[in-house]
């Protein structure tokens, strides 16, 4: 068996070599489609698009996407095609938990009082859900839209727009339909807003009018940003970057555990689909040596140390992205 693989995903390869004859790794942006032409499986992250002028005359079975979102897969052409397709929903949920529980703990520093603050948290699945849990573990009153699931306890958008001193994004972008995500945040959302929020985005770039946000931090529409996701990634709004208090390039989901669970949901697809026999569980890696842990999330990731480093280099973006020194989640420090 062959299986094709991007090369920045960690800690899966001693596995993949015991699963598989050949396994070529190759840089997820250049997977082109006479790399994939005799391959079985093909995994990859948000950087490889995979439709039909990737796939059409491959040999490929199946398509793993080591990451929660799907918008880089054509999945209509993939069933047409008799490809299976799997991705890692939840994999890195608690890794975007941490990410905007240090933010708040951030923004609290610079006079956000989190006991008398509202949170609005758009989108309640996997991600949202545990940002809810921080959130009240935080002390912040807590709402939530998301129409799709239907919960009584859940409030509108206009609701949101009303009473909310931080708004986050936690939905996946979708650009058509009653519920579409795309520029969710656009010019009369932010016209809309009746108090000044904090704006945090992890989700994806376009859900957020980047343009608009600007407009809103410059007329004081919106106190502040915290924002992962950006519209025409890797080549972001520099402007929009200096003027967020925190901007990062898309690693909010970059932590140790967050990729290993991603990991172990790829392996396991690929034993289900070909029939395989389990290699074991992936673990992460330990924490470091001589870590001192003073009961503050801070001390195990702050966000602004990644700010510093984009806003010091946009054009870097890919790179810090690429390279990134992943991070353990709060949770391994609490098991210790």
């Amino acid at each position: 068996m062959k299986i094709v693989a991007d090369d920045k995903i960690p800690f899966i390869r001693e596995k993949l070599a015991l699963l598989a004859d050949d396994v070529v790794y190759l840089p997820g942006g250049s997977i082109g489609a006479a790399d994939v032409r005799d391959a079985d499986a093909l995994i990859v992250r948000t950087r490889t698009r995979c439709d039909s002028r990737l796939l059409d005359g491959s040999r490929v079975q199946l398509v793993a996407t080591a990451t929660i979102g799907f918008d880089h897969l054509d999945v209509a052409y993939l069933q047409q095609a008799g490809i299976r397709w799997t991705n890692c929903p939840g994999c890195n949920s608690g890794s975007v938990a941490q990410y905007v529980e240090c933010s708040l703990l951030l923004l609290a520093q610079r006079g956000l009082q989190l006991h008398r603050s509202t949170i609005g948290i758009v989108g309640c699945g996997h991600v949202g859900s545990k940002v809810r849990a921080v959130a009240e573990r935080l002390g912040l009153r807590v709402l939530v839209c998301d129409p799709l699931l239907g919960d009584p306890s859940f409030v509108s958008m206009d609701v949101i727009e009303r009473e909310s001193d931080v708004i986050t994004f936690h939905v996946p972008l979708t650009r058509e339909g009653r519920y579409a995500t795309y520029h969710l945040a656009d010019e009369a959302f932010f016209h809309r807003l009746s108090r000044v929020p904090y704006i945090i985005n992890t989700s994806r770039g376009e859900v957020v009018d980047g343009g608009s946000l600007l407009a809103a931090l410059q007329a004081g529409r919106v106190r502040d940003a915290v924002i992962d996701v950006w519209e025409h990634e890797p080549h972001i709004d520099p402007e929009l970057l200096q003027r967020v208090f925190i901007g990062t390039p898309h690693i909010a989901g970059y932590s140790a555990d967050g990729k290993v669970n991603a990991d172990n949901m790829v392996v396991d697809a690929l034993c289900r689909h070909f029939r395989l026999p389990h290699p074991g569980a992936i673990v992460p890696p330990p924490l470091p040596v001589g870590f001192n842990y003073s009961g503050s999330p801070l001390d195990l990731y702050n966000p602004m140390d990644d700010s510093r480093k984009l806003k010091a280099d946009p054009s870097a973006f890919e790179a810090l992205r690429n390279h990134y020194p992943l991070r353990r989640e709060t949770f391994a420090v609490e098991k210790v």
